[in-house]
């Protein structure tokens, strides 16, 4: 691939304004630590969306004008505020919601994600790695669509998007949607299907950036 770039890839923000749009109105979501958190930023004042942590609340939006109860923080220990009608209740109820298919969506990030729907979050495997399990393995069992938010490549190059994790796995074909800086992809019939790119940014680049073979639809849009 020539070192000449004529695209621009996404910000963190970007990469969560352009998820928050797939957010039907009145749905349950869970927000993984990361891009993901960036989302409850980016909904639309004509919808309602009923945030939940794992750590026991339902019904919060981002603290992020310097006031706010200390005590007040959702599982990433980030600073919130409760909204009207908002509910705190037991960490095991969290789970069992989560658990029991009671949330409609979470939006995580990642480490590798396979072209089988096969995600890797929570480490890299090696000696001194700190495993962040949290809450991910019971999220993506339970909840009915998880969706990725994560850079398409590592800081060294590397393809996070491959045809099979070598990472350890969360879990085992559940990721529906990912969004890259680069792409929006869903996984059908274990393969990326490639639904949106950067302007600029040709379908061969894309691929060369990509650890499995893509798929574009017919309907390509541009993502901005």
């Amino acid at each position: 691939m020539s070192n000449t770039r004529n695209f621009k890839q996404l910000s963190r923000d970007q990469i969560a304004g352009r998820a928050a749009r797939d957010i039907p109105n009145g749905a349950y979501v869970n927000l993984g630590i990361g891009i993901p958190t960036k989302i409850a930023r980016f909904i639309s004042e004509e919808k309602t969306v009923f945030f939940h942590s794992e750590n026991g609340v339902i019904g919060f939006e981002e603290a992020d004008d310097g006031v706010h109860d200390p005590d007040l923080i959702n599982a990433g220990k980030t600073a919130i505020r409760l909204l009207k009608g908002a509910s705190l209740f037991h960490h095991a109820d969290s789970f069992a919601m989560m658990r029991g298919g009671h949330v409609d969506m979470c939006f995580l990030g990642a480490l590798q994600i396979a072209a089988n729907g096969d995600l890797a979050n929570w480490s890299t495997g090696q000696p001194d790695d700190v495993p962040s399990v949290g809450g991910a393995m019971d999220l993506v069992v339970g909840v009915r669509n998880v969706m990725v938010l994560t850079h398409h490549c590592t800081r060294e190059g590397a393809p996070k998007l491959v045809e099979q994790c070598s990472y350890p796995l969360t879990a085992r074909g559940v990721v529906s949607r990912v969004y890259t800086d680069l792409a929006v992809l869903d996984i059908i019939k274990a393969s990326f299907v490639v639904r949106e790119m950067v302007p600029g940014l040709t379908r061969e680049e894309l691929q060369d950036m990509t650890g499995a073979p893509l798929s574009f639809s017919d309907d390509l849009q541009d993502l901005a």
